[in-house]
């Protein structure tokens, strides 16, 4: 199956976030799965999303992450810095059960989003709701929602849906509407919701990238104070990709 036309193709629908992880999810040696061919054959029909469902219940969950491939074959190397024991206990889901969060950290091309989404597919299959989101695209959509039915209706989606993916966290700094939606999001979050977020920068750096010391300090003390920690390293997986001719 040729990567790069996938990739190229969904980042041109506009679906970033599923074009990040299936580059991911190819690196991790999944190109072959039925999931990422079936992404593959959907990415070729022009227009098409694939808002994944899970096939546990008769209800459609509100999980668009990217497939997340066959977790029994993560790469577990100790260089890499993933905790076997702790990813094979958050795939359990006895921390969304326990409304604790996730933040999983490293370099980019390491992972992140794949780890992410294999958790969120774990979860639509457990029978709980999913919600995928790049942090940079969600700000961008409560900023053209603010003003009509649209921005409270995705408020209380963010607020309510069991487990929220917020992806590529800390790319760009907050400005003072962003501080403050996140705030609102979190605040209807904490001890109720889990929250998976994904981030290039280490926990100690969020604080600068939030700005306001007075909301970084709301922010994370909902956010990382019930927070399990995934800390990968190592070189980036796309780079396992196959070059374009």
């Amino acid at each position: 199956m040729l990567a790069h036309p996938t990739l190229d193709k969904l980042n041109a629908m506009g679906m970033a976030g599923m074009a990040k992880a299936f580059g991911e999810l190819v690196a991790n040696g999944e190109a072959e799965h039925p999931l990422a061919r079936r992404m593959a054959r959907a990415a070729a029909r022009t227009g098409m999303e694939l808002p994944l469902r899970s096939e546990a219940c008769g209800t459609p969950q509100v999980c668009q992450a990217s497939p997340p491939g066959d977790t029994r074959r993560c790469r577990y190397r100790a260089e890499r810095g993933l905790d076997r024991a702790l990813f094979m206990k958050l795939l359990g889901g006895d921390w969304i059960n326990a409304h604790d969060n996730l933040a999983i950290c490293g370099p980019s091309g390491v992972g992140k989003s794949w780890l992410a989404c294999a958790l969120g597919h774990k979860a639509c299959r457990d029978d709980r709701s999913v919600l995928y989101q790049r942090v940079p695209r969600l700000f961008a959509q409560l900023a053209l929602a603010r003003g009509d039915s649209r921005y409270a209706r995705l408020q209380r989606t963010l607020g309510h849906v069991q487990l929220l993916i917020l992806d590529d966290w800390g790319l760009e700094p907050l400005n003072e509407q962003a501080r403050h939606d996140l705030l609102e999001i979190l605040e209807d979050r904490y001890g109720r919701r889990s929250t998976i977020i994904t981030s290039q920068l280490p926990v100690s750096a969020w604080h600068g990238v939030i700005g306001d010391p007075t909301y970084a300090d709301a922010i994370l003390d909902r956010l990382v104070h019930n927070a399990h920690r995934i800390e990968l390293s190592g070189d980036s997986l796309r780079r396992n990709l196959p070059r374009k001719a």
